[in-house]
């Protein structure tokens, strides 16, 4: 199987999705002949034209409007933010009308808008284009929030999303989008709330999200050489998000570890700990465990930024001290 980068994969689900479906049109700033920020849309512009791929002023809330109107009419429009930072001046329309428009129409409305961009720290880029946030996004009923991790989980990913008939968060790690992985050329689809077992174990479980599922993976086989099995889970969607996969692992290990880059406080790690503890208590042989990203603004200096994150030996020591519990 051929090797693309992440950002090529989803590239490639969004123009099949374009060609087969002329409904689908993409808005953002810088999508057109420049495209996109990280070359999200390269080539789309030549090939669908400025009225299917179009530039937009810096107005958030402007185009997220119009995309809402015009998925209640019937299109089905990709915003492209850049950064999840941005989308941020547009939250009231997101909120309001976006997420609940499909209730509020008692189902006669459907809202097949597709908000994607990148989220997440590194590059020395700063408070304003370091956001995570999807937690905020978990929290809101009506969204579904997606977290591809590899290649072939973005293409797939990104096909359910612009198939769906819901508003789709898909958000893209920056540190992530030049990694190469094997995808298929042809179209597939990965069902939304479904994680994957990225490796399988026996020791301690670790639910690892975006950026942090290969820095985790890289650790896996120096612990295997000291004895520990690690078993890694990368839930793929946080809405829907797949408790039985984790469960069923706790079940077999029970030890849990949760690795995410975003804040702790009312994360997605608080929310898995939580359901463990309520639903898998009997099987934990240790307290539930959670590393996050240090609650503060990220800072533009690169070694403080490195500061904020889990890094390889933090991650490795915290799987090591679970160990020990």
């Amino acid at each position: 199987m051929r090797e693309i980068t992440f950002t090529e994969a989803a590239r490639e689900a969004l123009s099949d999705a374009m060609a087969a479906d002329p409904t689908i049109f993409v808005v953002g700033e810088g999508v057109g002949e420049r495209g996109g920020n990280f070359n999200t849309t390269t080539g789309l512009y030549e090939r669908y034209g400025p009225m299917r791929v179009c530039d937009t002023p810096i107005c958030e809330r402007g185009f997220i409007g119009l995309c809402t109107g015009a998925a209640m009419a019937g299109a089905r429009p990709v915003v492209d933010f850049m950064f999840i930072d941005f989308i941020l001046d547009g939250f009231g329309e997101m909120v309001n009308q976006i997420a609940k428009m499909q209730y509020m129409s008692s189902g006669r409305l459907s809202m097949p808008v597709i908000l994607r961009g990148c989220v997440g720290i590194g590059g020395a880029a700063a408070t304003h284009h370091s956001g995570n946030y999807y937690p905020v996004f978990a929290h809101l009923p009506g969204f579904r929030v997606a977290l591809p991790a590899t290649p072939y989980d973005a293409k797939g990913l990104f096909k359910t999303a612009l198939e769906g008939d819901d508003p789709v968060l898909f958000l893209e790690h920056k540190s992530i989008l030049n990694h190469r992985g094997p995808v298929p050329e042809t179209p597939y689809a990965i069902p939304f709330g479904k994680a994957e077992v990225r490796r399988e174990g026996d020791d301690v479980t670790v639910v690892a999200l975006a950026n942090m599922v290969s820095l985790t993976w890289r650790l896996c086989d120096e612990l295997a050489g000291d004895g520990i099995s690690v078993e890694l889970i990368d839930p793929r969607t946080v809405a829907p998000l797949d408790m039985d996969t984790i469960l069923e692992s706790v079940h077999k290990t029970g030890r849990l570890l949760i690795v995410d880059e975003a804040f702790g406080p009312c994360g997605i790690g608080a929310e898995i700990a939580a359901q463990v503890q309520s639903l898998a208590f009997d099987d934990l042989d240790a307290p539930v465990s959670r590393l996050n990203g240090v609650h503060v603004p990220t800072p533009y200096s690169a070694p403080l930024e490195a500061a904020c994150l889990p890094q390889p030996d933090t991650v490795s020591q915290a799987i090591r001290d679970l160990m020990e519990e």
